[in-house]
């Protein structure tokens, strides 16, 4: 044990704590406090946080027991050995059911206590770890929904992260499923407006009529069939964040009604003489070249200036390859919870058709791509074949048996790649698996230096958590 563990040991018998003191600090690399007191003990877990905590369950005041349930609340990483004495034991297996590591029965063998509290160290160690880990994964892998660590989604996260606290009009382009719609919601999600419901529209989806109704409302008797007074979308919207979802469809008359709203931040419902004062951060999102809709008539532009104060494009998956096993492997987790499959995982040609496949659909045709196969799969592991599914390959590349074909007709620099990326991923899982998804014993079996087999992971989305065994 490289590092010095802290070990809490907490018993109103001064000469049983003062012999476990001893004991630990003279056969381990520890540092240890010792207490009488279960109310003193709980601040020192609050103050100390130790790696593990030795406690008696009878004690004056507050038993094992509840020492146990304080300690959960406020650390639940910290080991809990539970010591009872006799007539105590079951008392010490209930502890056991509320989540203590381990209950040692008086009178104890030294060496059982010593060996007990060195596993309850390494639990409390792996566990902080993993969550350390978890924690730095969903910071680099997931936004808010957006995942993935190529510099374009990067550059995507750093705007959003730019732009978020402010109330500027943001207008997001893309190709469709490239997930603008996600944008939208990390920068309300990192926004002073959070707290209120983000408020969206499809612009496409309603006709001209409808579409000014829900976005403006209008009076009682506006028009036939206005049996009482519509708020609207933008009123519901107030102190929050509406997004204007392809704007490139909204039609010209309701462009003009927009503009108006941006540059007044007041709307007036259909049948109203009055103006309604808004308080509404606007956020537009387009598959289309809004330029060009300028140029053939169909798009203001007046407008498109207005919206285009903050510009973010969402990148195609095509721009963005590396990212591909990142997000196959979020969406395996996904839909293996979803659908009651977990423990699937991808052979090394899937992750390759993955990474090579003309995903026209961008991340959405990936995700539902990864969910028709998991819903699918009966053996456990996902092989290109299942990826690759029906209705043509979309320009993917060959697996299985034909990819050295594949290979001898593509010029030699982008062959290479692509055998050295199958090579690559086959082998980093070969030996993480060999050494049960130890990294540091990876690099030193592989010759490369620690920091450059994580890299290598990282780019093809392997996770040494999945090698570990459990």
């Amino acid at each position: 044990m490289s590092k010095e563990a802290k070990i809490l040991i907490v018993d109103d018998e001064e000469d049983l704590c003062t012999m476990l003191k001893r004991l630990f600090e003279r056969k381990g690399p520890y540092s240890v406090i010792t207490s009488n007191s279960p109310f003193e003990a709980l601040k020192i877990v609050k103050e100390w946080r130790p790696d593990v905590v030795v406690t008696d369950v009878k004690m004056d005041g507050m038993d094992g027991i509840e020492l146990l349930r304080r300690i959960q609340d406020v650390d639940s990483y910290c080991s809990t050995i539970v010591i009872s004495g006799f007539g105590t034991v079951e008392m010490a297996v209930d502890a056991i059911k509320l989540g203590a590591y381990d209950f040692l029965e008086k009178p104890f063998d030294n060496t059982k206590v010593l060996h007990t509290v060195k596993r309850a160290v390494e639990r409390t160690r792996l566990l902080r770890e993993n969550a350390r880990l978890s924690q730095a994964v969903r910071t680099e892998y997931d936004f808010y929904g957006i995942v993935g660590s190529s510099p374009a989604i990067q550059e995507v996260k750093r705007l959003i992260e730019q732009v978020a606290a402010s109330d500027e009009t943001v207008l997001i382009q893309g190709e469709s499923g490239t997930g603008k719609e996600l944008a939208a919601r990390a920068i309300h999600a990192l926004s002073p407006r959070r707290k209120k419901r983000m408020i969206t529209v499809n612009c496409a989806a309603l006709p001209e009529n409808i579409l000014e109704s829900e976005l403006f409302g209008y009076e009682k008797g506006a028009f036939t069939g206005a049996l009482q007074r519509k708020k609207g979308l933008f009123f519901e919207a107030q102190g929050s964040t509406i997004l204007l979802d392809e704007i490139g469809d909204m039609p010209v008359s309701l462009q003009t009604k927009l503009l108006r709203v941006l540059q007044e931040k007041e709307i007036r419902p259909l049948g109203s003489t009055r103006d309604i004062p808004i308080d509404v951060r606007v956020i537009a999102s387009t598959n289309q070249d809004l330029e060009e809709g300028i140029n053939r008539g169909t798009f203001r532009a007046d407008l498109y200036y207005r919206l285009n104060v903050v510009t973010i494009t969402m990148p195609p998956l095509r721009e963005m390859r590396g990212d591909i096993p990142i997000l196959a492997n979020h969406f395996l987790k996904k839909f293996s919870v979803q659908f009651q499959k977990e423990g699937l995982n991808f052979s090394e040609d899937a992750l390759v058709c993955l990474s090579e496949r003309a995903w026209r659909g961008n991340v959405r045709e990936l995700e539902n791509a990864i969910k028709r196969a998991v819903l699918l799969n009966e053996s456990g592991l996902i092989e290109a074949r299942d990826i690759v599914g029906t209705g043509g390959n979309n320009g993917a590349i060959p697996c299985g048996e034909g990819f050295m074909d594949f290979l001898v007709n593509r010029p030699y620099g982008v062959a290479k790649k692509e055998l050295v990326t199958r090579f690559s991923i086959s082998y980093l899982k070969h030996v993480l698996n060999k050494t049960g998804g130890n990294v540091s014993e990876a690099a030193r079996v592989s010759g490369m230096e620690r920091q450059a087999l994580q890299r290598l992971m990282r780019q093809y989305g392997i996770r040494s958590a999945d090698f570990k065994s459990h």
